[in-house]
């Protein structure tokens, strides 16, 4: 069943087979006296990507709110802030320092409710190594890995490698989204000169064990009810191996299915795992994760905690298949952080 999403005419449309969801878990009632700031941009890899994302998020919230502006995150946010004086912030940012928790820790001490997760929960969750380490506490299926220091050897972790994860492997920035820097190997010489770029321009660098399959993604929202999953997408790339940057954010690049064509059982696994890494670290509001799904073996490979809202983004699709369309899962985002004045 194809449905209408909130994406301009000419992306790929949706497809589904479950149908709308009744969501009367959220309360999407919009508060119209709320203030409303929108924080985008900065100087990170992903910036472009914010500002359009804050594009269509603030235009979402000037049908629901009276005041509703767009601040650059730069030396002036925090006069701008001050004279805005906001009832809300929603900081639309992605990568360092918008979702390692800086950004959060600025608007705790300026005392500014924010939509999203915590310091604590958006540092560890950008910092992967880190993070895996409370997936495995959780019981949560990972790649075996191998974490290179800035300043390591490139020989001897090379040789670390091929001992314990063998030469095909992925090799990643530490504390990087969207895809960024992001390479794979499968032989000494090629993991060596991986490592070597993701040093230079990124620092630790982690390496995974390469798993073959599915690409998968698991939005997940905070209700009155606790946290749901939304319906499970599969992301299909079919001039490409896998969802790179530039197939993330460029129209007609990818399609979105959903539910993703895998059985139902795993459907669920998926979604309690999606629910039950929120929960491991500690995410507010939203959060999306993501899986790789082979023949015999689930993997999660990340949390993200302020997940993109461009007309290409995969939350505002889970959303819709979930039945919630893209204007009230703003305003449900920003009235929970209406609640923490």
């Amino acid at each position: 069943m194809a449905f209408q999403s909130w994406r301009p005419h000419g992306i790929s449309d949706i497809r589904t087979r479950t149908g709308t969801y009744a969501v009367n878990r959220v309360t999407s009632s919009a508060t119209g006296g709320l203030r409303v700031a929108v924080i985008c941009g900065g100087l990170s890899n992903e910036a472009v990507i914010s500002r359009i994302s804050a594009a269509g998020v603030s235009e979402a919230l000037r049908a629901n709110y009276k005041e509703v502006t767009v601040l650059e995150l730069d030396a002036d946010l925090t006069e701008s802030l001050r004279r805005f004086a906001p009832d809300v912030v929603f900081p639309i940012l992605h990568g360092p320092p918008g979702e390692d928790g800086t950004i959060q820790g600025f608007l705790e001490i300026l005392n500014f409710p924010y939509v999203g997760s915590s310091v604590h929960a958006s540092s560890v969750a950008m910092d992967k190594p880190v993070a895996k380490l409370v997936f495995a506490g959780a019981g949560l299926p990972l790649a075996g890995q191998v974490i290179v220091a800035e300043n390591e050897n490139l020989d001897e972790a090379v040789a670390r490698v091929d001992q314990q994860l063998g030469v095909d492997v992925v090799i990643k920035p530490a504390n990087q989204g969207s895809a960024l820097g992001v390479q794979f190997a499968n032989n000494p010489q090629e993991i060596r000169d991986a490592m070597q770029s993701a040093q230079a321009d990124y620092g630790t660098v982690l390496v995974e064990s390469r798993i073959v399959g599915k690409e998968i993604t698991v939005g997940v929202l905070d209700t009155k009810e606790g946290p749901e999953a939304f319906p499970v997408i599969e992301i299909v790339t079919p001039d490409a191996t896998w969802y790179d940057f530039e197939h993330r954010y460029t129209q007609g690049l990818s399609e979105h299915v959903v539910p993703a064509r895998i059985p139902e059982s795993t459907r669920l696994q998926l979604q309690n795992m999606a629910v039950d890494a929120h929960v491991a670290l500690g995410c507010r509001d939203l959060s999306r994760t993501d899986f790789v799904v082979g023949d015999e073996q689930i993997v999660l490979l990340e949390v993200n905690t302020l997940p993109g809202m461009t007309p290409t983004s995969l939350y505002p699709d889970g959303a819709a298949a979930w039945g919630l369309d893209f204007p009230d899962l703003m305003v449900h985002l920003v009235e929970r952080a209406a609640t923490r004045r």
